[in-house]
């Protein structure tokens, strides 16, 4: 053997014993999901990120977790929780793969854990209740902040009291962030700092909460990994959002929790609140009766954008009624009289399912029914028209999301000469179709809030109906055994 080879050999083998000596790699993270077949994605339980509804799960965060885990092939183990610090602990211990809280994330998290990329921003924004006044610095506050300890919001408000140490801060370790704007809703605390996204979600109920100011703007909303050296399962979550960007999946997810509640309107939310209470009652049954397959409550929504439930409601361009229907679309519903307020309402429940029905089949929910709500609005073939302006621009003609961005074209010549229907007010369209959800999820939550109370309020009853009657019969005991003993020296009189 030539000396060349054999040192050849030689080194082959001291390479093998050295491999044999040294520990075995550990394996990569994603390839420790697959062995399992699931990823664990811890969650907070909140009504932008995650919950469970009479329908099943749901949330912002949750749908990306649902397309993560298909897109990996693999199943989605959840681990919700309704405190961020126990899910951190989790995933410093290895009992979740990443966090998606669906808040924005704080300096001090940044530095200990590795963020994917951010796939919203958000403001961070101190809250205050619009009956009080407003303050115009932190200086001004009358009370303390009162925010969430280990949160993103506490640690921007320790910031600013390091700079102005007569700030006031209470740092609350029980409640979670709707709880709080809640409370400044109801006067128990006067402030608390929110991420904008929340507190939009949160006005549709709380129409009096109000931003004094801006913290901290354009900060990041991302999920969490452990930090280490292992990038397998970064990588993915790099390509999932950015394909999830180019593809539209992230603007028509972002539309879905979030297009509707961007524009807040103080006085109408309290307005429809107060109708809900005071006017809705008068054609609730209506409502029920005639919804078909629709949910009543959306029904409703749109008769209070048409006419804010005002049967006799006329338009200048000659609609009427409850539905606001035109002569034309009451003639082919049979509806006799618009200002009959059961006519109106099932003749545009009627045309509702029409436009539904009318949409090609591969146009899933809920896209299809805002593209029929739209259609309600200005016309189903001014959507069409829109949907085709969205097709020839390479986006996708079935996403509400990218066709509501065409529709407000539909004014400009350039846009609306290319269509066979031409001019219409589209951009009318978009803001009938947003304000419809805001108030279908508003009269969503007023009414289960309802029904939740009534049902305590039936158990409470009972309660109290099974007490009294334990009361009596009770009562009622030591009368039986007067009555027996009685009965007893009767007997023993009557032999002797």
């Amino acid at each position: 053997m030539h000396l060349k080879v054999l040192l050849q050999v030689l080194m082959v083998v001291l390479m093998l014993s050295l491999a044999a000596c040294t520990p075995a790699p550990e394996p990569m993270h994603l390839h420790q999901i697959y062995q399992r077949d699931s990823i664990r994605v811890g969650i907070l339980n909140g009504p932008t990120s995650y919950y469970v509804t009479a329908d099943g799960a749901t949330g912002y965060e949750y749908e990306l977790a649902v397309a993560l885990a298909d897109k990996l092939g693999v199943k989605l183990d959840l681990v919700p929780s309704f405190h961020l610090e126990e899910l951190l602990e989790k995933l410093r211990t290895g009992q979740v793969d990443v966090i998606a809280s669906g808040s924005t994330v704080s300096e001090s998290l940044r530095a200990q854990y590795r963020l994917a990329p951010a796939y919203q921003w958000s403001d961070e924004v101190l809250v205050f209740r619009q009956t009080e006044k407003k303050p115009k610095s932190l200086a001004e506050l009358s009370a303390p902040v009162v925010v969430l300890k280990g949160s993103s919001q506490a640690e921007t408000m320790l910031q600013k009291q390091a700079e102005l140490p007569e700030l006031s801060l209470s740092l609350n370790e029980t409640d979670d962030a709707t709880e709080l704007l809640q409370q400044v809703a109801e006067g128990k605390i006067k402030y608390t700092v929110a991420d904008s996204h929340l507190l939009a979600i949160n006005q549709r109920f709380y129409p009096n909460l109000g931003v004094a100011m801006v913290l901290k703007s354009q900060q990041p909303v991302a999920w969490l990994l452990a930090k280490n050296n292992d990038d397998s399962l970064m990588s993915v979550l790099v390509e999932f959002f950015g394909r999830s960007y180019e593809g539209a999946e992230l603007l028509s997810l972002e539309d879905k929790y979030f297009g509707h509640v961007r524009r807040f309107n103080y006085a109408d939310t309290l307005d429809y609140i107060e109708a809900i209470d005071k006017v809705l009652p008068r054609y609730r049954a209506l409502f029920e009766q005639h919804s078909g397959n629709l949910d009543w409550r959306l029904l409703a929504a749109i008769a209070y954008q048409e006419s804010r439930w005002d049967p006799k409601a006329r338009s200048p361009q000659g609609v009427v009624g409850m539905m606001m229907l035109t002569v034309n679309t009451a003639n082919s519903m049979k509806v006799t009289s618009r200002v009959d307020a059961a006519q109106s309402i099932r003749g545009g429940s009627k045309y509702l399912q029409k436009l539904l029905d009318r949409m090609p089949e591969r146009v899933k929910m809920p896209d299809r029914l805002w593209f029929a709500l739209a259609g309600y609005n200005i016309g189903y073939n001014h959507v069409e028209s829109a949907r085709m302006l969205t097709e020839k621009d390479g986006a996708d003609p079935d996403k509400w999301a990218e066709v509501k961005q065409r529709l407000s074209l539909l004014r400009q010549r350039k846009y609306y000469s290319q269509t066979r229907t031409g001019y219409a007010r589209g951009d009318h369209a978009v803001y009938y179709v947003e304000n419809i959800r805001r108030y279908f999820d508003t009269l969503l939550w007023v009414d289960e809030k309802k029904q939740a109370e009534l049902k305590i309020q039936q158990q409470k009853q009972k309660l109290a109906e099974e007490y009294s009657e334990q009361l009596e019969a009770a009562a009622n005991k030591p009368a039986a055994k007067e009555t027996k003993k009685a009965n007893n020296k009767t007997g023993t009189d009557r032999k002797s």
